[in-house]
């Protein structure tokens, strides 16, 4: 899916009088922010991130937050809400797949709107959407109208992120980009791995209502800030929405997505979860057989020519898969097989979060010291390591030994989430940005998605796969399997990252 495409047409090129990006006011064109960058990172002055700049940054991180975290906090309390709506808990999976599916299936659109109608207005309305449809949740009456307004929050939550993340970007010089990306990196791993405890803690002390009713405030204080903040008018000379490319992306997409909710399901038959992956597949490959030929597709791949680019999304997207089976497996183990309370596992999930925060203020120094390719081979192989000893943890097992192995993962991840997400920016032009933002942000909320699939489907191979090998298997074997074979992705991540050519990535390396 990563090939090179076909050498680009003269018309993709933007139309004059046209800006690179929807974000105001003006700044320097392609060449001259490169140009700028590149003089920093070779002994010049150093750009710095304006407050501004940061305050948009968090803005961003926060949105990243509240919808990462719907993402999963929901699953928690799927008892408490099928009792209330006269479902089984099963049914309740309904309601995390419409949210996650709807945030594949529009993502792909988010570049064409912001340029369309501007980052502002959209970014505003995407707020607007999430918080309103957060609110109609919490007072729904059935199943059906809770599945119907995920699908609603997820088109706000699919729309916030990207054009966020584009307007943080726009215009900035290439050795402030890490910095900036650490801001807005950190609630897509922090908010996994505290959705377990939260989620346990709402379920315990309040009702599942609040699960959505805490997006409410959060959602207001965004607004607030995006209206103050956010600046951004539509790009001259949009073409008209290729239409086919979006059918083709999002059915694609969202056929992958269901996909891995079929492999999550442990009473799936194969056969079907095949059979409609088979067919997301060939979608998938239509959709780049047109977005390679269209005049002005729904998501140029030229930037894929761009060689630090490609390795980012492919290197980035299978390192997430294994970042996001540990939030999911690991309280599983706790409280299935270690009999532990949730709030206890949930406190020891949290180790992850240590880890995340403990090694920020690090990861600058350690990208400028030893280099992208370095920093991310090592980033795999430790993540790989610390799944690998998650697979011989025990009741037994002493908490300060869980403890270290968590937070050691946890930094392993958030260094490694860090580096993807910045190389992927490092030698793309800004008239290419808007592209590339929206291309990135697809194959990470894909990843994301079929990670988190990945680890279920680890855990039914796991009784298996064991009795082959050992001639017995038991719960405690069968989640080391699964640690064992989620760790697989991480060494594939490593393997990507010793290919990289000796230099990727020192654009973004100023000597300070």
């Amino acid at each position: 899916m990563i090939d090179a495409p076909q050498p680009p047409r003269p018309e993709r090129q933007p139309p004059p009088g046209s800006t690179p990006a929807a974000v105001s006011p003006p700044r320097p064109t392609a060449t001259a922010a490169t140009t700028t960058a590149s003089a920093s990172a070779d002994g010049g002055p150093a750009h710095r991130i304006s407050p501004r700049q940061r305050a948009v940054a968090l803005l961003v991180a926060g949105c990243f937050f509240m919808e990462n975290l719907d993402g999963t906090i929901v699953s928690t309390a799927a008892p408490r809400i099928g009792a209330s709506l006269g479902v089984s808990a099963t049914a309740v999976g309904l309601v995390v797949t419409a949210y996650v599916l709807t945030l594949a299936v529009l993502v792909p659109l988010s570049g064409w709107l912001t340029a369309r109608f501007g980052a502002r207005r959209i970014f505003l309305t995407a707020i607007v959407l999430f918080t309103v449809a957060s609110l109609a949740c919490a007072a729904a009456s059935s199943l059906g109208e809770l599945v119907a307004l995920r699908v609603l929050q997820g088109a706000g939550g699919a729309m916030m992120v990207p054009v966020g993340r584009l307007v943080a970007l726009s215009g900035i010089a290439k050795p402030d980009i890490p910095r900036l990306v650490s801001y807005i990196v950190w609630p897509a791993l922090i908010a996994p791995v505290a959705a377990p405890l939260l989620g346990g803690v709402i379920t315990t002390y309040a009702s599942w209502h609040w699960l959505f009713l805490i997006n409410i405030p959060l959602g207001l204080v965004a607004f607030a800030v995006a209206w103050r903040l956010i600046e951004g008018g539509p790009v001259a000379g949009v073409g008209a929405l290729d239409w086919l490319g979006l059918v083709w992306t999002s059915v694609g997409l969202g056929a992958l997505t269901y996909t891995g909710h079929l492999l999550s399901d442990a009473h799936a038959p194969w056969p079907r979860a095949a059979g409609l992956g088979a067919v997301s597949l060939l979608l998938l490959a239509l959709a780049l057989r047109h977005l390679r030929r269209a005049e002005r597709p729904l998501i140029d791949l030229g930037t894929l020519r761009t060689h630090s680019f490609r390795a980012s999304v492919s290197g980035g997207s299978v390192f997430w898969i294994s970042v996001s089976a540990v939030p999911f497996l690991l309280p599983l183990l706790f409280q299935e097989v270690f009999g532990w309370s949730a709030v206890r596992s949930g406190a020891l999930v949290l180790f992850v979060f240590v880890g995340n925060i403990g090694i920020k203020p690090a990861t600058g120094f350690l990208f400028g010291r030893f280099g992208y390719r370095a920093v991310l081979a090592a980033s795999g192989v430790v993540l790989a390591g610390t799944m690998a000893g998650c697979a011989f943890l025990t009741a037994g097992t002493p908490l300060w030994v869980i403890g270290a192995l968590v937070t050691l993962s946890g930094a392993a991840r958030s260094t490694g989430l860090t580096g993807y997400n910045t190389l992927a920016f490092a030698d793309v032009p800004q008239d290419r940005m808007r592209d590339a933002n929206t291309l990135n942000a697809t194959a990470t909320q894909t990843a994301a998605g079929l990670g988190v699939a990945a680890a279920p489907v680890a855990l039914r191979l796991g009784d298996p796969l064991t009795h082959h090998l050992l001639g017995h298997t038991s719960p405690a074997l069968s989640y080391g399997a699964a640690f064992t074979l989620l760790a697989l992705p991480a060494l594939a991540a490593t393997t990507g990252a010793v290919r990289l050519p000796a230099g990727t990535g020192d654009i973004l390396r100023s000597r300070r």
